[in-house]
C-alpha cells in the first residue's frame, strides 16, 4: 500500500484508449471549428485536439500511443476542456493519470445538442435552460415572448437571480405575490450557495455573490442564514405587460452530465392561463422590449 504522500502509478494503456475514445466522440463543429474534407476517421484529429489544449501536437500523440510523460493537474484540465468531458468522465481521467480530480474548475456551458433540438420543439411552452448559478444559456420563442426577450440583453442579465435582488425593471417576471421573503429568494440563495460549494473555484459564482451582497440587503440576510437546497418545482404567478395574471406550472428538470436545469412553463387546458399561453404564441415578442 502507498503511503498518503505517495501518487499513484499512470495507467497509460487506459489513459491512451480514453483519450482515442473521447476524441472520437467530438466533432469539429462542437468547438468550433470548420468540418473540414478528407476526414478518414470520426472525432477531431489528434493536432486539433492539441491546439484546443494549448499544448504540442508531439506531447499529445506521444500521450495517445501509451508512451508519453505522467500529465500534470494543468495538462489534464487543458485535455477534459478540449475534449468536452462530462464531469465523471474528468474525473476519471485524472484517476487513470493517477491524480485526483478536485472540484470542477465551473458550471458547464454547453447545452447538450439533445436539449437544444427539445427547445425547438416545445413551440408552445416556454422553455429555457440554467446553469448551475442561474445563468440562462438558452432558450425558445415561448419564452421569450412570455418572459423577456433575451436577445436583447448581455449575457449577465440573463439570470434570475440578479433579476430578483438587483434588476427592478425585470419585476414582471415575477411573482406576482413574491417578497423579500418568498419562496423563490430563499430556494434561489440556498441553491446558489450549493452550486458555490461545488465549484469553489469559479470566478463567475464569486462575482455574482459579491455583486448581490453589495446591492441587495435581502440577498445578505438570506445568504447568512447559510441554507442549501435545489430548486424545485412550483407554480408561478407572474404579471405580463400584454396578457396580464398569469398562472403557470413551472418545472424544473435536472440534466445530470452538465449540472444544468430545464426550466418549463405549462398550464391546464381550459384556464384563461393556458389560452394567455395561446396567445403569447401569436403575439411573440413583438411588443416585449428588454426593459419596462
Amino acid at each position: 500500500m502507498r503511503g498518503s504522500g505517495q501518487t499513484e502509478e499512470v495507467d497509460r494503456a487506459e489513459l491512451a484508449g480514453f483519450l482515442r475514445s473521447r476524441r472520437a466522440r467530438v466533432q469539429p463543429q462542437d468547438v468550433g471549428l470548420a468540418p473540414g474534407v478528407r476526414r478518414r476517421t470520426p472525432g477531431l484529429r489528434r493536432e486539433e485536439v492539441a491546439g484546443l489544449a494549448g499544448m504540442s501536437v508531439d506531447y499529445y500523440i506521444r500521450l495517445e500511443q501509451a508512451r508519453g510523460p505522467r500529465p500534470s493537474r494543468q495538462v489534464l484540465a487543458a485535455i477534459a476542456r478540449a475534449l468536452r468531458l462530462t464531469d465523471g468522465e474528468r474525473a476519471y481521467l485524472f484517476n487513470l493519470a493517477g491524480e485526483q480530480p478536485g472540484p470542477p474548475p465551473g458550471p458547464p456551458q454547453d447545452v447538450p445538442q439533445g436539449i437544444l433540438l427539445l427547445l425547438d420543439r416545445l413551440d408552445d411552452t416556454p422553455a429555457y435552460v440554467l446553469d448551475a448559478k442561474y445563468d440562462i444559456l438558452a432558450w425558445n420563442a415561448m419564452a421569450s415572448a412570455l418572459m423577456v426577450d433575451f436577445a436583447t440583453l448581455r449575457p449577465e442579465e440573463r439570470n434570475p437571480i440578479r433579476w430578483f435582488f438587483a434588476q427592478p425593471y425585470a419585476a414582471h417576471l415575477l411573482d406576482d405575490d413574491d417578497d423579500e421573503h418568498g419562496d423563490f429568494a430563499r430556494e434561489a440563495v440556498a441553491d446558489l450557495r450549493a452550486a458555490a460549494a461545488r465549484y469553489p473555484g469559479d470566478p463567475g459564482i464569486r462575482r455574482l455573490v459579491a455583486d448581490l451582497r453589495a446591492r441587495s440587503e435581502t440577498f445578505v440576510r438570506l445568504w447568512a442564514e447559510r441554507d442549501v437546497t435545489v430548486r424545485r418545482s412550483t407554480t408561478k404567478r407572474m404579471i405580463h405587460p400584454v396578457v396580464g395574471s398569469i398562472e403557470l406550472h413551472c418545472d424544473v428538470l435536472h440534466v445530470p452530465d452538465v449540472d444544468q436545469r430545464l426550466v418549463l412553463y405549462t398550464a391546464a387546458p381550459g384556464t384563461r392561463s393556458y389560452e394567455a399561453l395561446r396567445l403569447l404564441r401569436v403575439v411573440g415578442t413583438q411588443r416585449l422590449g428588454a426593459r419596462s
